[in-house]
């Protein structure tokens, strides 16, 4: 399926409400929408900055507009976040939250603390569509894309719960942003786009493009697009080193390749030794792990400015894998460090909670799971019994 098709396919559903939605449109056509309205367009910029520079839920909080404009805001507008359904904080402090939108369908989106920053890793669709196979999110078949609101109301909650308004505190505890979490986002593209420029918006949430990392398990044109129009950081999922295992493990790379996947990483805009590419690079028992493996990692990202973030693999409830030892990590990144590339092993994180990387699901995917075999079970035991009798 082309990306027109797909995105014409998994496409989120329109507000069912009758309200306009503010989260989510650009600037542009939120001052269209209030134009339609009679609403002078410079009211838009004033809203904009009470939404998100303030981080306000109520049209009766926004001051400096008239009274009778605030009760039209209310009447026909809505500011509302996804419903926080499970809010769960982990021995090590990472929290995650399950967020239900408006149409029922649900996603995950975490907070990792660290000592220099807070990271907020966002979904931007419901399951996934690219089938990797030691992701547990991979087995969730896909739902349909997030839209820019559902995705920024990602960031908004977090803020909420983290007491980070307004945009410039200077102590706030959410300092990244990586699309990491549930989907694929450059088969989101246009939806993610519309979301991070609202997120890079200066009158807004205000964050830096070296603060944003988006994530990809390769799809190459919309890697070029991504640095064309946005330039956030890149990640690459690549986690192989010959396109035989990749193909199996990362179906995507049966349609671009690893070659073609790294010239698309060798012509990404302002990549340099202070800016890096990141290769992400999950390490599987007996699977990806030899010392043959990381020499031809090393080979394969000659000339790119890079850096390994070596992933012990996180399981899940019948994972088709084990996590290599960590004797095997050690030996593996100390050659890639070797050959001039930085290869931390990222700690593990969450989970406790099912929030580690990969392991990311939506409740009610498992819940559905859980009570379609429940039903298997009881109709079975229904059936058993009308025959003994």
């Amino acid at each position: 399926m082309g990306l027109n098709a797909h995105a014409s396919a998994f496409a989120p559903p329109t507000a069912s409400d009758g309200l306009t939605p503010v989260i989510g449109p650009t600037r542009e056509a939120l001052k269209a929408a209030l134009k339609e309205r009679g609403v002078a367009g410079f009211r838009a910029d004033q809203i904009w900055k009470w939404v998100y520079q303030r981080g306000v839920t109520d049209f009766a909080e926004m001051s400096n507009l008239a009274k009778d404009l605030r009760a039209q805001m209310a009447a026909e507008f809505s500011i509302t976040r996804p419903e926080i359904v499970q809010d769960q904080e982990s021995v090590d402090g990472t929290r995650k939250w399950l967020l239900r939108m408006p149409d029922g369908q649900e996603v995950e989106t975490v907070y990792i603390p660290e000592d220099d920053r807070g990271t907020l890793c966002v979904s931007s669709q419901v399951g996934c569509t690219l089938t990797c196979k030691f992701c547990h999110t991979g087995t969730q078949p896909l739902v349909r894309n997030l839209g820019p609101a559902e995705i920024v109301g990602q960031v908004m909650i977090a803020r909420d719960a983290l007491g980070d308004w307004p945009s410039g505190k200077e102590d706030r505890r959410l300092t990244n942003i990586v699309m990491m979490g549930m989907g694929e986002p450059l088969y989101n593209y246009e939806n993610v786009a519309d979301a991070l420029r609202i997120v890079m918006d200066g009158d807004g949430i205000a964050w830096s493009k070296r603060r944003i990392t988006l994530s990809t398990s390769g799809v190459v044109p919309q890697i070029r697009q991504c640095g064309a129009e946005l330039n956030v950081n890149l990640a690459i999922s690549l986690h192989a080193v010959t396109d035989e295992l990749r193909d199996k493990i990362v179906p995507i790379n049966k349609k671009y390749p690893i070659a073609e996947l790294l010239r698309a990483c060798r012509e990404y805009p302002g990549v340099s030794n202070a800016r890096r590419i990141t290769f992400e690079y999950v390490m599987l028992k007996d699977v990806n792990d030899t010392p043959a493996d990381a020499r031809q990692l090393v080979r394969l990202l000659r000339g790119i400015p890079a850096k390994v973030n070596l992933i012990p693999f996180n399981p899940w409830p019948g994972a088709p894998y084990e996590c290599s030892s960590a004797k095997t990590i050690t030996a593996f990144g100390d050659i890639v460090a070797a050959a001039g590339y930085p290869a931390p092993v990222r700690a593990t994180r969450g989970q406790d909670i099912l929030a580690a990387c990969g392991q990311l699901k939506s409740e009610s995917q498992r819940e559905r799971a859980a009570a379609k075999l429940k039903a298997i079970q009881a109709q079975r035991k229904a059936e058993a019994e009308a025959a003994a009798s």
